[in-house]
């Protein structure tokens, strides 16, 4: 049993049906009425329950921490292109210094200027810091002397997911930790 303070502080991790959460970043997670409402329509089954109750008049079930799908979602979509994709496939680093940064001083750049033909796709778009972008400006890497770090490239949901799990949410609650991380490597003890 896993303590629960306020509802709102009750998300549910949601598990594929093959147990491995939607997504690792931004991890899957749904608030408990959305949570509960799966569970009355039977899309979901309950893994793991908080020790907290929620009741009305004629019913009473304890709070699901963690979920299962009961049909498995399928993951082989391509991700959509946004800032947000771009900086996780590049791991939220600069790929001019290479140095790492949170979202809100990050930027992207386009390798080939837009006013020289260059298009915003994953192939010609790179994570930039503010500084290395104003850097840049609106030069090819040639002229102003700086490179990527590597070439950039159009990820796969999987990819995506492998990266994401790299960085753990600011919140992870102990009953989810089984199914977040069960298939990496344990250190020795």
């Amino acid at each position: 049993m896993v303590l629960c303070v306020s509802l709102e502080t009750c998300p549910a991790l949601v598990l594929n049906a093959d147990f491995r959460p939607l997504s690792y970043f931004p991890l899957s997670l749904w608030s408990w009425q959305e949570t509960i409402k799966a569970v009355f329509l039977g899309r979901v089954q309950v893994v793991q329950e908080y020790d907290r109750m929620v009741r009305s008049p004629t019913w009473e079930m304890k709070l699901p921490s963690v979920i299962s799908l009961k049909k498995y979602a399928p993951m082989e979509r391509s991700p959509a292109f946004t800032r947000f994709n771009v900086f996780l496939r590049d791991h939220f680093k600069c790929q001019y210094c290479a140095t790492p940064h949170p979202t809100n001083d990050l930027t992207f750049d386009h390798i080939i200027p837009r006013s020289k033909g260059g298009r915003t796709t994953w192939q010609n778009v790179v994570t930039a810091c503010s500084g290395c972008n104003l850097i840049k400006g609106n030069r090819l890497p040639q002229e102003a002397g700086m490179f990527p770090s590597y070439k950039p490239y159009r990820p796969n949901s999987h990819q995506l997911q492998e990266i994401g799990r790299s960085f753990p949410p600011n919140y992870l609650h102990e009953s989810w930790r089984d199914y977040l991380y069960w298939d990496t490597e344990l250190d020795p003890a």
